[in-house]
């Protein structure tokens, strides 16, 4: 991916022009705007999704962003995250967007929802995401094969020892990880 370009078997995908659909405050759809835009100060409220994956031992699966993305890139965030489309159902997005990244496909549970805004001091896009938070089963290894544009390395991580590191490293994850996997671990 190169500025939200994405190239697949089936051709070029301009990420930043796909649409995503606007909530309000309560989550209900308004309408709907391009990626790009959604993301460009002051940034719109839209639905969104975070993919969390968990191992047998209670691992959480981290995905480093690649340097090509245009959010948060180089930062370690959860299995995968994205956009449903205006009207798309959320589970079927991602698991969609988790087998484009990581190539790979796990039966998802939708957990609870996360709300938050947050900025990239790098880029100046803007997250401002009705954040719906998914968590799946992964009883393997590492992916062995995921997407080099999308995914720069991936390790597992305890969540106890993983709050630690967010706690002393902040700016080394994403804004949204430590809410995210909040919400997971409180549906538990």
């Amino acid at each position: 991916m190169v500025s939200g370009i994405h190239t697949t078997s089936g051709g070029t995908i301009d990420r930043e022009s796909l649409a995503v659909e606007l909530v309000d405050e309560q989550g209900r759809a308004t309408g709907s705007c391009p990626v790009g835009p959604a993301h460009t100060a002051p940034g719109r409220l839209h639905r969104a999704f975070s993919v969390l994956l968990f191992d047998a031992r209670g691992r959480v699966l981290l995905q480093q962003r690649a340097a090509a993305k245009t959010r948060f890139p180089l930062r370690w965030s959860n299995a995968c995250c994205g956009h449903p489309a205006p009207g798309q159902a959320v589970a079927e997005a991602a698991s969609a967007r988790l087998h484009e990244e990581l190539r790979v496909r796990a039966t998802l549970r939708e957990v609870g929802v996360y709300r938050y805004r947050a900025t990239d001091s790098m880029t100046g896009r803007v997250e401002d995401e009705w954040d719906h938070v998914l968590v799946g089963r992964y009883p393997h290894e590492l992916p062995p094969d995921p997407d080099p544009a999308e995914v720069a390395a991936l390790r597992w991580g305890a969540p106890d020892q993983l709050a630690d590191e967010l706690a002393a490293a902040p700016a080394d994850f994403t804004p949204w990880l430590a809410g995210v996997l909040r919400t997971a671990r409180s549906a538990d």
